[in-house]
């Protein structure tokens, strides 16, 4: 296979520190050539912020460079090894079977970034696939990752989608893309567990060590550093998901592969925003099961933190019951945790809170108590998510029309408003917590079947759209309207490959 060619290009420049760290964990590999590359999306926002030059982002060179077929100065593609519990049953050897981690780059504001290829070829880690990635796909990952962005939803970041010029054959001949993807790094709990598989202890320590430099370093000094990271990472995950919950986000295939020590949301597969309210709500196409249901999300982070923690034992303490005793404290964390994240985020969505973020004496319990009874309220009615909660805005101004008219009216909702009323909620605080756009399943269909038959007009206004996802823009009001019922009932989402 044949060497990409090298960018001379100075407006990028890539390290290779994961390849330096973790030799063993990282392969060198080039991506496969692109026939007729051409750039679909390019997220200049971004671009900007990670101090690249957009002009040349947009040039043939930069295009090229884009899908990996051009090599930055000082890059080193590899494809990187990682476990994985997939629906539950253990994989020891995954890794990136059609992605490469082009280098990383330091950012103005002095974070280090992995700039990351998706759909780039079959790699060593392909188990007989075809290392590809269609157009639709990959669009789906920007669009749900900057969507995530303005939600304020920590999450890997898409910089540009390139079309590849050749076609990636699923149950039809689909137009090919790569995407370029940015993260804190892709460090994942697969990642710890494939070093743990090994049975090679040096190679978890340096795991480990690499983690706590990149993502935690203020644990390096505390008296067990690995211990330190654990706590970490349970704590950047409790927050993570309870932020999902809030806005309604279902990730689809929560397996440890998929789940970061960065506490960033990575790999938008099956992928959606829950419709009608309903806690068992499943869209993957492959979970059969409602294993990864939204109401389950909670509980599934748990036992993937649990795992985390079993691969890690051996750095915890030389003891096994003491190291089994030490992680299961730290795991024990997770739940209390979780359930402050998501009770802040819900005083917010209530507009129980002062605007400097003060409870304004409104019990927590009560909080609790109007948050179950709302909830309850939209699974009698499959009431819209995020069109109920946003109405509350209006209603906490006087005016719960647009409230009944989203929940339906009834003595039950009539007698919550009034309740809730009484403890003065501020509709500001709703309005910056409660989003009127979230990437709706129906209108997310629709530009990307535009999108990979020639038409990326839709697609445009709908990222506009979800740019500021708390604005009301206007002349957008189809962008708030949910799907029909229909739409809802049969609407199933796959992952790509």
């Amino acid at each position: 296979m044949s060497e990409p060619a090298l960018s001379t290009s100075p407006s990028l420049s890539l390290s290779h520190e994961f390849a330096d760290a973790l030799p063993s964990m990282a392969v060198r590999w080039p991506a496969d050539a692109a026939p007729d590359p051409r750039l679909l999306v390019l997220n200049e926002s971004l671009a900007e912020e990670l101090g690249l030059d957009v002009a040349f982002l947009r040039s043939e060179l930069g295009v090229r460079t884009l899908v990996g077929v051009a090599v930055p100065p000082g890059a080193t593609p590899v494809a990187q090894a990682y476990s994985g519990h997939q629906f539950g049953g253990f994989s020891p050897r995954l890794g990136d079977g059609r992605a490469l981690l082009l280098g990383e780059l330091r950012a103005p504001d002095g974070s280090l970034r992995d700039l990351h290829l998706k759909g780039s070829g079959p790699t060593p880690f392909a188990r007989a696939g075809d290392g590809l990635a269609a157009v639709g796909p990959m669009l789906r990952e920007y669009l749900m990752s900057e969507a995530m962005h303005a939600l304020g939803i920590p999450t890997t970041r898409s910089l540009a989608v390139v079309a590849t010029g050749r076609e990636v054959q699923r149950e039809s001949a689909l137009p090919g893309a790569v995407l370029a993807r940015v993260a804190a790094s892709h460090l994942r709990v697969g990642s710890v567990e494939f070093a743990r598989a090994t049975g090679d202890i040096e190679l978890l320590r340096a795991v480990v060590d690499y983690a706590i430099a990149r993502h935690h370093p203020e644990v390096a000094d505390d008296a067990v550093p690995a211990l330190g990271l654990f706590r970490a990472v349970v704590a950047a995950q409790a927050d993570l998901v309870a932020r999902w919950m809030l806005v309604g986000f279902v990730h689809g295939v929560m397996n440890t592969d998929n789940m970061t020590l960065s506490g960033e949301t990575i790999d938008y597969g099956p992928c959606a925003f829950m419709d009608a309210y309903d806690p068992a709500t499943v869209f993957s196409s492959i979970d059969l099961q409602g294993r990864y249901a939204y109401g389950n999300q909670p509980y599934i982070a748990e036992w993937n933190l649990a795992r985390l923690a079993e691969a890690m034992l051996p750095l915890f303490d030389d003891e096994l019951e003491r190291a089994v005793e030490l992680a299961q404290e730290a795991l024990a964390t997770f739940r209390p945790l979780f359930a402050e994240a998501r009770a802040a985020g819900m005083r917010r969505k209530l507009g129980l809170v002062g605007a400097d973020g003060s409870a304004v004496g409104v019990a927590d319990e009560d909080v609790e108590a109007l948050a179950g009874e709302f909830h309850d309220l939209l699974a009698r009615t499959r009431a819209d998510y995020t069109s109920s909660f946003r109405a509350l805005s209006s209603a906490a101004r006087g005016d719960a029309a647009t409230l009944e008219l989203a929940v339906g009216a009834s003595d039950a909702l009539g007698a919550w408003v009034e309740r809730w009323r009484s403890f003065g909620p501020d509709a500001e605080v709703m309005d910056a917590a409660n989003p009127i756009y979230v990437p709706r399943n129906h209108l997310v269909e629709e530009a990307l079947a535009a999108a990979t038959s020639g038409d990326l007009e839709p697609l445009r206004w709908l990222t506009i759209v979800l740019s500021t996802p708390f604005t009301e823009r206007s002349g957008a009001q189809r962008y708030a309207e949910p799907a029909t019922a229909d739409f809802i009932a049969g609407y199933r989402t796959f992952c790509g490959t």
